[in-house]
C-alpha cells in the first residue's frame, strides 16, 4: 500500500564536534521530535509521538546522514532506519527509509521508501515529506 506523510520536525538536542581536517567539517548527533502536518488515523489509531536520532557528517553544510526514527500510535509503534545526504547549497536532505520493527497492531509492518527534509518556518524547525510502500 502506498502511503505519504508530512511532519514538522523540531531539534530537541544537537551536539557538534569539529574534525579540523578541513574548513567547516563537523560530525553531529541530532535528536528531533515531530508531529504530523496532516494525519488520518489508520489501523494503529491516533498519532502519539515521533522521535528521531540522526548522525551527520558534513563539510560546509553538505554530507551524509543516517539515523533511526520511532513513531508511536495509539495501538502500536513502528521503528525505522534511514540514510541520505544534504546539499548545503539548497539545504535539502533526501534519502531512503526502511522499517525494521513494529509493535502492537504494527508488529508485522514491513515498509520502505524515500524522504525529503526542507528548512521550516522557525529556527531549528524542518519539514519532513515521506513516501513509500508498506504492508501489514
Amino acid at each position: 500500500m502506498l502511503r505519504k506523510a508530512s511532519y514538522t520536525l523540531r531539534v530537541t538536542r544537537r551536539e557538534a564536534l569539529y574534525v579540523h581536517d578541513e574548513s567547516d567539517h563537523t560530525l553531529m548527533l541530532v535528536e528531533m521530535e515531530g508531529e504530523p502536518i496532516e494525519y488520518t488515523p489508520g489501523v494503529a489509531g491516533e498519532f502519539i509521538s515521533r522521535r528521531s536520532v540522526n548522525f551527520h557528517d558534513r563539510i560546509k553544510g553538505s554530507g551524509s546522514m543516517q539515523g533511526y526514527a520511532m513513531t508511536h500510535f495509539q495501538y502500536g509503534s513502528v521503528y525505522s532506519r534511514f540514510e541520505g545526504g544534504r546539499d548545503g547549497g539548497t539545504k535539502v536532505t533526501t534519502g531512503t527509509w526502511e522499517t525494521y520493527k513494529g509493535t502492537g497492531k504494527l508488529a508485522s509492518v514491513k515498509g520502505k521508501g524515500t524522504f525529503r527534509v526542507t528548512v521550516g518556518k522557525a529556527p531549528n524547525e524542518f519539514t519532513l515529506d515521506m513516501e513509500g510502500e508498506y504492508e501489514l
